[in-house]
């Protein structure tokens, strides 16, 4: 699953793949795990989108290919997601 994240401004985009959404979630949030560094600093915790991958492979690819994106289109992107760049909360999320 690829996911992306921001900070309460929406000034940072954080671009990851993960298996587990809920733990990487927590991870982020609590300042744990391989990213914890950029996202801790940039306090870039709130999901805006996230994207089925039918594996580890493809997943990474599309990270791979999203973070080669224009801020634009990766604006683009989350606004086609999720209009309103509202947090996405996965327990009430219908898209």
């Amino acid at each position: 699953m690829s996911i992306i994240l921001t900070n309460s401004t929406k000034t940072v985009l954080y671009i990851g793949t993960t298996n587990e959404i809920t733990r990487r979630l927590y991870e982020h949030s609590s300042g744990r795990g391989n990213a914890s560094k950029f996202t801790s600093r940039y306090q870039a915790d709130l999901l805006m989108y996230f994207g089925q991958c039918p594996d580890a492979i493809q997943a990474i690819a599309r990270e791979k290919q999203l973070k080669g994106w224009t801020r634009q289109k990766k604006d683009a992107l989350i606004t086609a997601f999720n209009p309103k760049w509202q947090v996405i909360d996965l327990k009430t999320w219908t898209g």
